[in-house]
């Protein structure tokens, strides 16, 4: 884990299922315990290879704990298989995407402002 003023960056590696989702995010909410002040929460993922169903219930269920604290949570140089991943399930928008993704501006560094803070939006139309 890094740290920096109101911000925390952790890096991913290996895989992201269910041998190591439960560790993943026992380590995200401490990191999250340990800086009552922290606004944006990185999860560098440049180092992953898998995310499987169980790695992106632990991805939301770390965005659920995020959001309620008025946390942004960024994903930064998501693989391609977990930006498809996201997008078929419709939930690349509640996060914000750096070095690679197509959402939002970048955050890469531990300096970020609240600006650079995912936004939510409802998910499109369904298309005939």
């Amino acid at each position: 884990m890094e740290a920096g003023p109101g911000a925390a960056r952790l890096r991913l590696t290996g895989d992201l299922d269910h041998d190591t989702s439960d560790q993943f995010v026992e380590r995200a909410q401490a990191c999250l315990a340990a800086d009552p002040g922290l606004r944006d929460l990185f999860l560098d993922c440049a180092g992953l290879r898998v995310c499987d169903s169980t790695g992106v219930a632990g991805l939301l269920l770390l965005h659920r704990g995020t959001s309620a604290r008025g946390i942004g949570l960024h994903l930064e140089s998501p693989p391609a298989s977990l930006r498809r991943t996201l997008d078929v399930t419709g939930i690349a928008r509640i996060f914000t995407q750096g070095g690679g993704g197509r959402q939002a501006e970048p955050a890469t560094d531990s300096h970020s402002t609240a600006e650079a803070r995912h936004q939510t939006s409802p998910p499109p139309a369904p298309s005939r």
